[in-house]
């Protein structure tokens, strides 16, 4: 005789710790979870498909909530646990989740509307409070079907006439749709990028050449990066990003076209410090663009090595990959070669670029320097592959890659980007 494992009294013993609480309802046990992990993207005028803030709007969904959810695939959250805890981790825990497939189990009750928590409040328009300025793209770009569209840069005008620190920032395109992502940098008054070639506000592409470095902002500052889900940026009260006086913003807008014809007019919304900050956020990029993706590589890595830093905190970190992106690892080797594992993204999502925010900041020793390494998927098993028989390099299309470790760090006020890095010691004197 065949021995057969006893599954099934222990199929029932899992069934009745999942589900042997009471029935839950969705007033009292749907409703706040769907409030604190939900809600920000699923309402009117945010990104997610439908809203989910009453049992009218939720109830038809009681089915594909419980499978978007029990795959992980919603809220949607890809750090390690492993490594690090961050502030705006979306991930439900097991309890959530128990509740909601119960839920939509059990015929997806409403229940009491008196065991209702009261509703999240939400400004209209903004993830921010209102902001103290609102600059726009001076009318709608239009999107043609079906076409590869260059980046397109577009510079806002500040005419501050002095400096403003700002503590939160939120970049809002009127059609989501098809803005793949975008950065928002800050044009030193001293910099000649663009100058006497974008008119202020209308969508420009600049030429191409081998000394230009438009795609990194020739240098300039990043203010702060969109993608469909991120959420805004909110600094601590004593943290803030500078704007000098005479300084104006240019987005960069990698547009996607649709099926069908679309127009886009971004904004972008300022919140300014109310007083000036104790630690100064600046976005430090950590970047290779030389690297060749073999065609049908299943696994191909990328590395690079950033240069040692003076004492400095970590805010916040955003991986940058495209459709290959397979996973991304960034870690900190102190000057000692101490090496942390600081996050580890092990399957990147190239439809939901995140930032992930760490509860607290991390401290960077002096002498010590980032590294990260990221994995490439050119193989016919990625779903998401243009073309696996195509060796690929680095580029702005989505069919071309990047590999790009973007951090915000925290640093003394009066720092800027070249005084964070401890300088190179001089080369030695050459011999005759």
């Amino acid at each position: 005789m065949v021995a057969v494992p006893r599954v099934f009294p222990l199929f029932l013993i899992c069934s009745a710790a999942a589900y042997g609480a009471p029935d839950p309802t969705f007033y009292k046990d749907v409703l706040p979870i769907l409030q604190n992990r939900c809600q920000e993207c699923h309402r009117p005028g945010e990104i997610g498909p439908m809203p989910l803030l009453t049992y009218q709007q939720a109830r038809p969904w009681a089915a594909a909530i419980k499978e978007s959810v029990l795959l992980r695939k919603m809220p949607p959250w890809f750090a390690d646990p492993h490594y690090g805890k961050f502030a705006n981790d979306r991930s439900l825990t097991k309890d959530q989740i128990d509740t909601l497939a119960a839920w939509a189990d059990k015929g997806a009750k409403p229940g009491e509307p008196k065991d209702a928590p009261a509703p999240r409040q939400f400004l209209e328009g903004w993830n921010i409070p209102q902001p103290d300025l609102i600059l726009q793209m001076a009318q709608p770009f239009p999107i043609p079907a079906k076409v590869d569209i260059d980046y397109q840069y577009v510079v806002l005008p500040t005419r501050f006439t002095e400096d403003k620190w700002v503590r939160m920032a939120e970049t809002r395109p009127s059609d989501r749709s098809v803005v793949h992502h975008l950065v928002v940098f800050v044009r030193d008054p001293k910099s000649p990028w663009l100058r006497g070639e974008a008119q202020p506000g209308i969508p420009f592409v600049p030429p191409k050449g081998d000394k230009r470095n438009d795609i990194g902002g020739e240098g300039n500052e990043i203010l702060t990066v969109y993608t469909p889900g991120m959420v805004p940026d909110i600094l601590k009260p004593n943290q803030a990003r500078l704007i000098k006086a005479g300084s104006d913003l240019v987005l960069q807008i990698h547009y996607t076209s649709k099926d069908k014809p679309a127009q886009d007019q971004t904004k972008v919304g300022l919140v300014f410090a109310k007083e000036t900050p104790t630690e100064r956020v600046m976005c430090v990029p950590l970047s290779n663009s030389r690297f060749v993706i073999p065609p049908g590589d299943p696994n191909f890595a990328v590395e690079a090595k950033g240069r040692p830093l003076h004492p400095a905190k970590v805010v916040s970190f955003f991986p940058h990959m495209h459709l290959r992106g397979k996973d991304f690892e960034y870690r900190l080797v102190s000057a000692t070669g101490e090496t942390t594992t600081l996050l580890r993204v092990p399957k990147y999502d190239f439809n939901w670029q995140l930032a992930y925010k760490p509860v607290e900041d991390i401290a960077i020793p002096a002498g010590a320097h980032f590294e990260y390494t990221a994995h490439f998927d050119n193989s016919p098993n990625n779903p998401a592959n243009p073309d696996p028989k195509a060796e690929v390099r680095f580029g702005e299309q989505s069919w071309e890659e990047m590999a790009i470790g973007f951090m915000d760090l925290a640093v003394d006020p009066k720092a800027d980007m070249r005084s964070i890095f401890i300088p190179r010691p001089p080369a030695p004197p050459t011999r005759n």
